[in-house]
């Protein structure tokens, strides 16, 4: 039987959300849809199959995430199995032993076929198992909120998935964690293009401050519980995780969360002197 304290998990896979959202993250916003009639029709097109390749998703590093949270129960992935752009995947998902959930055509290409089919079965599945620990949703779209919402009402810890700049920060903010796919390890980062360059810094920098904006409100509501100020590192992550589940230092192009808060001497400070790393805020020693 299995260690009833061993956390058990069910993943859902918006298989077509994924692969879109990715395509658009490597070639430029709306790439997929301009190409859509070319992909479908997989006549051999080589700079189309050459687009494809280039924005090929790694189905495996999002499962080997989930896994991390505990012993995979069940793991679905939603789609049109039929049409090219998806059957290229099929032997790569079955050898993970993922169950594909075919939708059919009118569904797979209407609005919000996946999410019904998708957040009914995760519905189901909680209550048919109700030793389900977490569920991880890997798709974008905001039409999931209300899943999030009701899994977590059902005691669940919810772990959600997406390409960055194709999530909606709804969907983001109800979890319980959020980490977006381009910083999955194994998973490689889109090249720039060079008509994309200029913009790029500016991005870049509107990412950053929100995120010392972040550690500063989270340092701040930490003192304020605990005089002390010094704070543990893990438990002011723990609480930045909280305030905005799609934080992440990597994805900030920080190794570690020490680095990350390294970056920042205007608002904190580390004490790294012993084996317990301690944050304190700056402006709490004055």
């Amino acid at each position: 039987m299995p260690d009833s304290t061993t956390p058990r998990v069910a993943v859902y896979l918006d298989f077509d959300n994924i692969v879109i959202s990715w395509y658009d993250r490597v070639h430029g916003r709306g790439s997929y849809s301009r190409d859509r009639t070319r992909i479908a029709e997989g006549t051999g097109d080589t700079e189309v199959a050459e687009r494809l390749a280039a924005a090929t998703v790694d189905i495996g590093a999002i499962i080997d995430y989930a896994t991390s949270f505990g012993t995979l129960v069940l793991v679905r992935a939603y789609a049109d199995w039929s049409a090219p752009v998806n059957a290229e995947y099929r032997s790569q998902l079955v050898a993970r032993a993922v169950d594909l959930v075919q939708l059919f055509p009118a569904a797979a290409y209407g609005k919000n076929g996946a999410d019904i089919r998708l957040a009914v079965d995760a519905v189901e599945d909680m209550f048919r198992l109700p030793d389900l620990t977490h569920v991880v949703i890997a798709a974008g779209d905001s039409d999931y909120v209300p899943l999030a919402q009701r899994c977590k009402r059902l005691g669940r810890f919810v772990v959600g998935v997406g390409v960055a700049g194709s999530t909606a920060k709804s969907l983001a903010a109800a979890c319980d964690r959020f980490d977006s796919y381009d910083s999955l390890p194994g998973v490689a980062a889109p090249e720039q293009k060079k008509d994309a360059a200029p913009s790029r810094p500016r991005a870049r920098k509107r990412q950053v401050d929100p995120a010392a904006e972040l550690l500063e409100r989270a340092l701040r509501l930490e003192n304020d519980k605990d005089p002390s100020q010094w704070q543990h590192a893990s438990a002011v992550k723990a609480l930045l995780l909280r305030l905005d589940p799609s934080f992440s230092e990597k994805a900030l192009g920080h190794r570690s969360f020490s680095e990350f808060v390294s970056a920042h001497p205007e608002i904190a400070e580390l004490d790294e002197t012993d084996n317990i790393v301690r944050i304190r805020l700056v402006d709490a020693k004055r």
